[in-house]
């Protein structure tokens, strides 16, 4: 049906091979034919189509066998499509009818015209740097500047002189002591004490006061605690409780 010729300039003056080179396939070639007909995708008959895709192809006698591989398949199939929709319908049952393959064809038609209708809007927007510009310059000019002095002798003395006073001027941090009750503080204050208590004395007595003030009140309590253990550790008092949670009693161990 067709034969590759070994001429090369023939092959390369082929219209059929410079009409390849603007389609970018068989299936933009045969949306290109439907649009000659000038009707709706979705009325064109597939029939005609097919036909004018099959006389297309035949007016061409040199063909480039690598280039329209994809192009003579679409003929094949096209052939055999023709075929089953004038045929008479066949009563046993096949994996598609010729009516599902005509819908088929039509609807990659419809979705590469689609496409195509959306690319030529992309490529009609603006491009940076062809329709649309950024301010400012990027090619390096140098900017002059002239600058005006407003402020007299005076200005620049009083600022500087303001200046000095400000770093004359020195922030102190002054830190109010804690008045909470350390550990070391009751250590010192419970070991002045115990010399004179050989008596089993309840723990809460021996706890200063602070008046309503309940944060150092409870601070004085732990620090106590804390040195009253300290103390029975190192052998200074000996420390003893009756029952869980009741309460604790202190006494100076002799020596």
């Amino acid at each position: 049906m067709f034969s590759e010729e070994n001429n090369t300039s023939s092959y390369k003056d082929s219209q059929f091979y410079i009409l390849l080179n603007g389609y970018e396939g068989p299936i933009d070639l045969l949306l290109e034919l439907s649009r000659k007909q000038k009707v709706d995708l979705s009325e064109i008959s597939i029939l005609d189509l097919a036909e004018q895709y099959l006389k297309f192809i035949e007016n061409y006698s040199t063909i480039h066998l690598e280039i329209a591989a994809d192009y003579l398949v679409m003929a094949a199939w096209l052939t055999y499509l023709k075929s089953r929709l004038l045929l008479p319908k066949d009563e046993t049952t096949e994996e598609y009818t010729p009516e599902e393959l005509e819908e088929a064809l039509r609807y990659q038609l419809q979705r590469l015209e689609a496409m195509q209708k959306i690319s030529k809007k992309l490529y009609s927007k603006p491009l940076i740097g062809r329709d649309v510009f950024y301010g400012g310059s990027t090619e390096g000019i140098n900017i002059k500047y002239n600058i005006t002095y407003t402020s007299s002798m005076y200005d620049l003395l009083n600022s500087y002189s303001l200046i000095l006073k400000k770093n004359e001027q020195i922030n102190h941090l002054t830190i109010n002591p804690s008045e909470l009750y350390s550990v070391d503080q009751a250590i010192q204050r419970l070991k002045g004490i115990f010399g004179s208590i050989t008596e089993w004395t309840n723990f809460m007595n021996l706890i200063p006061k602070f008046g309503q003030n309940q944060i150092i009140n409870k601070s004085s309590i732990t620090s106590n605690f804390v040195a009253s253990l300290e103390l029975a550790k190192n052998g200074f008092i000996d420390v003893k409780q009756n029952e869980t949670f009741g309460n604790i009693f202190l006494k100076s161990r002799k020596q």
